[in-house]
């Protein structure tokens, strides 16, 4: 299990892999952005996008889905997220993209007021297949204090 003595500032990572659907984008948008650049190819032409693009709503929720899987692949004690900084969507995600993530732990601190947990951020950048970064953000995690004997 990974706790918060074990992260370490400066600690790089790479994960994940997320291909992303057209079906997917439109249900996405549909029930959450239902903006025409990404619920109609014809529409999505005639704007910056060009096609068809995903939500960057959903391009959060995609990146959820990597960390969430890469926490358990890791075991990581985490205690879930006070919130995200600096959130930018750099450039727009297409049905047929591959998206992965890559992560550098920039801080940490010990919790003043509880002293079982723990918090570290992280910058995150998610990239496409031809390593181009879509997205950015500062993500703040909380994660269990090594239990003691």
């Amino acid at each position: 299990m990974q706790y918060f003595e074990d992260i370490e500032v400066g600690t790089k990572a790479s994960f994940g892999h997320y291909q992303v659907t057209r079906d997917e984008v439109v249900a996405y948008a549909e029930r959450f952005d239902p903006q025409p650049f990404h619920l109609s190819d014809e529409a999505a032409a005639q704007t910056h996008f060009g096609r068809l693009s995903a939500s960057g709503w959903h391009t959060c929720g995609m990146t959820m889905a990597m960390v969430v899987e890469n926490m358990k692949a890791n075991r990581q004690a985490g205690l879930g997220s006070p919130g995200i900084d600096e959130l930018r969507w750099l450039k727009p995600v297409y049905p047929g993209d591959t998206l992965r993530c890559e992560t550098e732990v920039i801080d940490k601190r010990a919790s003043q007021s509880r002293p079982a947990m723990g918090s570290y951020r992280s910058r995150m950048k998610v990239i496409n297949q031809d390593d181009v970064v879509v997205m950015t953000f500062i993500s703040i995690g909380l994660i269990r204090t090594r239990p003691t004997a």
